[in-house]
């Protein structure tokens, strides 16, 4: 009972350091480029290489996130290793356009660097619980990082074969290798991802300007980059409206044995999800900004609607994972976003208009369904 009472006050000293945000900004460059590779390769192969290398890539930004969250880096070793796997991550994100072709094996030995530090400073710094618990999951990381290693020197499609089984292997480490050893601090927790998902979400802002590169400054395209802000603001309203407290005191609510696992499909596999929809929202964007009064390509169509889908989809699979409410209605927009699309073939403008409209039924037949139970007399 004791224990108890003394948790609430040793989470909330665990907060997120300006290291860590540091830390987010360099990892948050690889988004900026897999958007970039999407905006410019709208095809079935395009995508599937900006979803692989996402996954591969999200998997060890996670590990970092679960790091700090145990090793607080307030010392000149740690900051120092730290560094070391922002120094990982910028290699990745450099080598992301070319991933594929001649920068394969820059984007290989980032990951694998990363994934050292990651292993090495859990086990040294992590305490007797977290060590013992890095050290069941370390095997399968190193073979995933192993994987990515030999495959950024592959040609063709063994390249994409070693990637694959890369990520089949991060996604399947947490069933395979009992992952109930690492404590989870729920306030530093929830506060880390949020802040990853707002600066991504600044991504898609960006998009607006880099779509408006180059355009006369003119009454349509402020129009258009008006909506376009909206469509960010309102999916950040998804993600952030009912606060950081709420996702807390779920996790929170978790007992200890199994608040990893729940942590890890709340904030891992359904937050890939989520980020995905982000990067394929901005590249979307992109397109749109430029045509504006125009018709979209079926590609550039379908981008902008399954970013939105893909986002809709990753918020209720967290949200359901935490027990954060009924998704039934953010489900539902998964569909209706998808349902725009031939609004797009017509007019661009149009699609990103009823993109709009379908956030703010959402949250408008959301909120009137909260109210409801304290109206009643």
């Amino acid at each position: 009972m004791s224990d108890t009472r003394r948790e609430p006050a040793a989470e909330s000293a665990v907060r997120v350091s300006t290291l860590e945000l540091f830390f987010d900004l360099v990892f948050v460059f690889t988004l900026t480029q897999l958007t970039r590779l999407l905006a410019d390769e709208l095809d079935w192969t395009g995508a599937a290489r900006v979803a692989l290398m996402l996954g591969i890539i999200l998997w060890m930004y996670g590990g970092f996130a679960w790091l700090t969250n145990a090793v607080v880096p307030n010392n000149r070793l740690r900051r120092t290793l730290m560094l070391v796997g922002m120094g990982g991550f910028l290699t990745i994100s450099l080598a992301i356009p070319d991933a594929f072709g001649d920068s394969g094996w820059a984007f290989g030995v980032g990951y694998f660097v990363v994934n050292a530090v990651h292993s090495g400073l859990f086990v040294l710094a992590g305490g007797p619980g977290a060590s013992r618990a890095m050290l069941r999951l370390a095997p399968a990381n190193l073979t995933s990082a192993a994987l990515v290693l030999a495959g950024g020197f592959a040609p063709g499609g063994w390249r994409w074969a070693l990637w694959a089984l890369a990520f089949a292997v991060d996604v399947a480490a947490p069933y395979v290798r009992p992952i109930g050893g690492f404590t989870i601090s729920p306030s530093h927790f929830v506060e880390r991802h949020g802040l990853v998902v707002i600066i991504a979400l600044g991504e898609s802002v960006v998009a607006i300007g880099v779509g408006a590169a180059g355009l006369d400054v003119d009454l349509p395209l402020v129009v258009v980059a008006a909506l376009a802000l909206t469509l960010s603001y309102l999916m950040w309203w998804v993600y952030f409206g009912d606060g950081d407290e709420a996702a807390e005191h779920a996790l929170a609510a978790v007992p200890e044995g199994g608040r990893a696992m729940v942590a890890m499909r709340a904030y891992g596999y359904a937050h890939y999800v989520l980020l995905l929809g982000v990067v394929v929202a901005a590249a979307g964007t992109k397109k749109v900004v430029g045509h504006a009064g125009e018709e979209l390509k079926l590609a550039e169509a379908v981008v902008l609607a399954s970013g939105l889908a893909l986002y809709l989809a990753g918020d209720a699979a967290f949200r359901r994972a935490l027990g954060l409410g009924n998704v039934r209605y953010r489900a539902a927009g998964v569909v209706l976003a998808l349902a725009t699309i031939p609004l797009g073939l017509v007019v661009a403008v149009g699609q990103l208009g009823a993109l709009i409209a379908v956030l703010l039924l959402i949250l408008a037949v959301e909120a009137r369904g909260s109210l409801r139970p304290a109206t009643r007399p």
